[in-house]
């Protein structure tokens, strides 16, 4: 069994994988100011939770967009576990070609769920992920990470849209009945749900006609349930464990 976990911006996604079967999924906070004593705290609750021992585990694996936590969480897993943990970046076997002006640039969350992509669904794939960023990344037919597109997320967004405002509340992003919203807060919530899956309809559209073929489209995220069924693309498929399967699959290529 080992250790996937995924560190967001928001959320630190925690996975535990045995024998390429994700186990427990747990999500909490991040907090970038928690030393490696706190990381350890929590990770052996979380293991005492499911009456696991860490010292079993075979080893461990980090994505994470949030360099202050990546370290003692790194740390963490060392002393909890007793191995060297994986932090996914420059050095680590992907088996893509990143075919961009700044390979060394890529966040490593956009590398795993490419990983993912490729080796569950098949290439070529855009992958679409609903966090505090919406990102849409293409791995093309020849098995090449070529990038794709950031745009600010919906959660970040009204976030910010209610707090620049004075009239405008901070909404729960859910769809609402009809696109024609007839209060404020359905107004908003069309915004939210139905203009993110117009502006990916569009997006997905203008990334095939660039790349000049169709590609699968795989969606993950916490949001992804909510808004890909608004979609009017046929055929996204909704992962929401896509980047636990990326990093199982990094940390068989560098066990």
């Amino acid at each position: 069994m080992i250790f996937a976990i995924d560190v967001g911006n928001s959320h630190i996604v925690i996975g535990m994988i045995e024998n390429g079967e994700i186990l427990n999924i747990v999500r909490i906070h991040t907090d970038p100011r928690e030393t490696a004593t706190e990381h350890i705290i929590k990770l052996r609750q979380i293991t005492d939770f499911y009456g696991l021992d860490p010292t079993q585990f075979e080893g461990s694996i980090i994505s994470s967009v949030v360099p202050r936590v990546t370290e003692p969480l790194k740390t963490a897993l060392e002393k909890l576990t007793g191995r060297r943990a994986m932090v996914v970046g420059p050095g680590i076997k992907t088996g893509l070609n990143l075919r961009v002006d700044e390979p060394g640039s890529v966040a490593a969350d956009l590398i795993v769920g490419g990983i993912a992509a490729s080796a569950c669904y098949g290439t070529p794939a855009i992958v679409i992920d609903m966090g505090t960023a919406t990102t849409l990344t293409v791995v093309d037919k020849n098995n090449c990470f070529r990038g794709g597109v950031i745009i600010p997320g919906v959660k970040l967004s009204y976030g910010a849209l209610a707090a620049g405002t004075s009239l405008l509340p901070d909404v729960a992003i859910l769809p609402p009945k009809k696109v024609v919203g007839s209060n404020t807060v359905d107004c908003m919530r069309s915004g939210a749900v139905y203009g993110t899956a117009a502006m990916i309809d569009g997006m997905v559209e203008r990334m095939e006609e660039e790349l000049g073929y169709a590609c699968k489209v795989i969606a993950t995220g916490s949001l992804a349930r909510d808004i890909v069924p608004c979609c009017r693309r046929p055929g996204i498929l909704v992962d929401n464990e896509l980047l636990l399967r990326g990093l199982w699959t990094l940390y068989q290529k560098n066990r």
